[in-house]
């Protein structure tokens, strides 16, 4: 490394308080976990965060002044959700970066742009091209199929509340044809509230996935719906739960494991 070079790392962000788990897991993916001082309560991913780093927060609320006794420099999160969190930080003179990615192709970008953040630009650009190429691998193997399996995919159970973008679109990408396609464009969970759990009768899907936000899944609880017992999917037993830290995740996990996931999941159907 050049002495120029030194000079520069200089300037990237050296205590770096993660908000949210996916900017956790891709600091550790990249090597670059020294940087963070403070994580998310909700962090399971890598295994290690939780006994080697401080935890600072939950999703929705934050230790604000442990937050300035960490002395961040940098303070990542993950939607509007959070505005209230990062104002209050801001207005205390904390650099705070907040991302609203939704889609599959917004996640790829905060890989890349987080890693230009820390000086692994090229190593964040290798992965995602990495996860891409395993992508078209799936598409490939995907158009053979004759036929595709009808998914439905519930993120909380009272209300029902379906998927959103990014999940979708990983049940896309999987092999998969969605539900409730008009419900993807609300990125908040009550514009993505079924009122009736007769509609998802009526829509009988082949499959479904359940991930219930963090909550054990509790498939009985599921059954007792009225008429749930007449969908297809039900009848097959076609009913899986996915772990939330894998699906729900806006970043590395979901790409990296959950689609590959789902497509196990769907290609089960398509030879059966």
């Amino acid at each position: 490394m050049s002495p120029y070079t030194k000079y520069l790392m200089s300037y990237y962000p050296k205590r770096i308080v993660c908000l949210t788990e996916e900017t956790t897991e891709l600091l550790y993916l990249l090597g670059e976990e020294d940087r963070i001082v403070g994580i998310s309560g909700f962090t399971v991913r890598p295994k290690q965060a939780r006994k080697e780093k401080p935890v600072i927060s939950t999703f929705l609320d934050a230790q604000i002044d442990d937050i300035i006794a960490l002395k961040p420099d940098l303070v990542i999160g993950f939607s509007d959700i959070q505005s209230q969190i990062a104002q209050e930080l801001i207005a205390k003179g904390v650099t705070v970066w907040v991302n609203n990615h939704r889609s599959v192709e917004e996640i790829f970008a905060f890989m890349v742009q987080l890693g230009t953040l820390v000086g692994k630009g090229s190593e964040a650009q290798q992965l995602v091209q990495d996860i891409q190429q395993n992508v078209k691998r799936i598409q490939q193997e995907t158009k053979t199929w004759k036929a595709k399996p009808l998914v439905y995919f519930e993120e909380w159970y009272d209300p029902l509340i379906t998927g959103i973008l990014w999940v979708t679109e990983l049940i896309e990408l999987a092999g998969g044809v969605y539900a409730f396609p008009e419900h993807t464009a609300g990125s908040l969970a009550k514009d993505r509230i079924l009122a009736d759990a007769q509609a998802v009768v009526q829509k009988n899907p082949d499959i479904i996935l359940a991930s219930w936000c963090g909550k054990m899944f509790k498939k009985k609880k599921m059954l007792e719906r009225p008429d749930w017992n007449k969908i297809t999917a039900v009848k097959k037993d076609a009913i899986y739960e996915i772990k939330s830290e894998i699906i729900l995740q806006p970043g590395p996990a979901s790409v990296i494991e959950g689609l590959p996931l789902l497509h196990q999941i769907f290609s089960v159907w398509a030879k059966s």
